[in-house]
């Protein structure tokens, strides 16, 4: 199993949860597929792209239940970033934690498995 991880606001998460799914951000949705980070990877992607925001969370993916439909392509600096298309059933969700600031700024994530 590999865990891949989605950078979310709480709102759209909670909407996710109502739905049975997640379609993404408005980012993902423009973009065409939704954004995943590795665990190595989201700090850079909260620092990036959510720097200071609040109520934000880290959804945890499986990325045995989504199959195919996640494809590792090249991003920043020509690493891969997994890249959903399609919506991610909430069959696929490990756990959702939320990501807090700390006293500078930056998010705090969980202990595991970073």
């Amino acid at each position: 199993m590999t865990t891949i991880y989605k950078i979310c606001t709480a709102a759209e998460w909670h909407d996710a949860e109502h739905a049975g799914a997640y379609r993404g951000s408005a980012v993902d949705r423009s973009d065409g597929f939704i954004h995943f980070s590795t665990a190595a990877q989201a700090a850079d992607t909260a620092a990036k792209w959510f720097a200071g925001q609040r109520d934000l969370v880290l959804v945890s993916v499986d990325t045995d239940v989504l199959g195919d439909r996640v494809k590792w392509e090249p991003s920043r600096g020509g690493a891969l970033f997994p890249h959903l298309y399609g919506e991610l059933p909430l069959a696929a969700v490990l756990r959702v934690d939320p990501l807090q600031l700390d006293t500078t700024g930056r998010h705090v994530f969980p202990s595991q498995p970073f």
